[in-house]
């Protein structure tokens, strides 16, 4: 599914490329670029949104075959036990019947019948060990049958759950596909004019956000040192600029968003939540004005972005389909805010970034504009 999205985003500049080179076509649209950039982004936010509900979806689907898994072997092993007590029961009654049809005598009555004092308060001793033997199998047979019977309840819940996760999992497909298709049918209706005027726009409006960021005071006045865990966070997710962002993707060729920050604090040795939702909701806040290397920042206001903080008002961040893992201006998104995966860990006392290579910074540095919808006329086909 992946390579076939790849293929439509390729497909989308493709034929933006040859509308290029043959010239605006004769009734051509005269749309202003910022409306056109903010159809565009609108379209590339509702692709973002639906690819985060299907890695959400995805990540619940996981954890519950785990717990498929965990119930049905729990559930096999309450069988087997359950198959021993009622062998077990069986073989008890057998022998009292065949005792009574040989002619011999219950522990009860033969102490009855006894003349030997010593010998009715042994025999006492046995069929008062001989009841609890089988009160004992008794009990252990009925609690293994109601164990094995809230296991098979509990994978039978566990199972329509994974079938209802992967019906969720199939719609949010479908809504991502059907989203970068529009983008493919946008791009491919651009005039050279349009494509160009696009990019500068987006260019021109970044580096105003940065500098009025910087401007205001809310970043850190110099880079601080990472922990030995951000400082790792932050060699592997540089290890991995140049590689195209692939919606769902977790590496090792291609990456999210979410995808990106996630593998570069697991390979860390910190497990953090796949989504940037999740991430955001679940990892210790930060200020802006104390980020350190490592740190996540997180963009838009229902956190549908994320990115990893290197340092001097810059992130590495996989953008948008079609786009590569880069370095951008920290501003390069509207913020929502920071998070810290490891607010235990103390700072190195000494940090050199990772070297960056000269092409890092190339790109398009914008993800998704939460607060922008496509036009009527964009939304027209759903």
């Amino acid at each position: 599914m992946t390579n076939r999205l790849q293929r439509l985003v390729r497909l989308g500049c493709l034929a933006a490329v040859v509308v290029a080179a043959a010239g605006p076509p004769p009734a051509a649209r005269a749309e202003p670029v910022g409306e056109l950039l903010t159809r565009l982004q609108g379209l590339y936010q509702q692709a973002e949104e639906a690819a985060e509900a299907y890695n959400a979806a995805e990540a619940a689907l996981k954890a519950r075959q785990a717990e498929q898994e965990r119930l049905g072997s729990a559930l096999g092993r309450a069988r087997s036990s359950l198959d021993a007590e009622r062998a077990t029961a069986g073989r008890l009654a057998r022998e009292q019947y065949q005792g009574v049809r040989a002619g011999g005598l219950s522990p009860y009555l033969r102490m009855l019948l006894s003349g030997d004092p010593q010998q009715a308060l042994d025999q006492r001793r046995l069929a008062a060990r001989e009841g609890a033997r089988r009160a004992g199998v008794v009990a252990r047979l009925e609690r293994d049958r109601k164990q094995a019977g809230a296991l098979a309840d509990a994978a039978r819940k566990a199972l329509d759950a994974q079938q209802t996760l992967a019906a969720r999992q199939k719609e949010a497909q479908k809504q991502v596909t059907g989203r970068l298709k529009e983008v493919e049918r946008l791009l491919a209706g651009l005039t050279p004019a349009e494509i160009a005027g696009l990019g500068a726009r987006e260019a021109a409006v970044t580096a105003g956000a940065q500098r009025q960021l910087v401007d205001s005071g809310r970043l850190p006045s110099r880079t601080t040192p990472p922990t030995a865990a951000g400082d790792a966070a932050l060699r592997y997710a540089a290890a991995q600029l140049g590689k195209p962002y692939v919606w769902g993707a977790e590496g090792p060729a291609s990456f999210d968003c979410s995808g990106l920050t996630s593998q570069a604090w697991e390979h860390a040795g910190r497990s953090i939540p796949r989504t940037s939702q999740e991430q955001w909701a679940r990892l210790p806040r930060v200020p802006l004005d104390r980020l350190r290397p490592g740190d996540l920042v997180v963009y838009f206001p229902k956190a549908t972005h994320v990115a990893l903080y290197i340092g001097d008002g810059k992130v590495i961040q996989a953008p948008r389909p079609g786009a590569r893992v880069k370095v951008s201006p920290i501003a390069a998104n509207p913020l929502l805010g920071a998070v810290r995966p490891d607010p235990d860990g103390t700072p190195l006392a000494r940090f050199t970034p990772p070297p960056l290579p000269e092409a890092a910074a190339t790109g398009d540095d914008t993800g998704y504009d939460a607060e922008t919808e496509p036009s009527a006329s964009a939304t027209s086909a759903r």
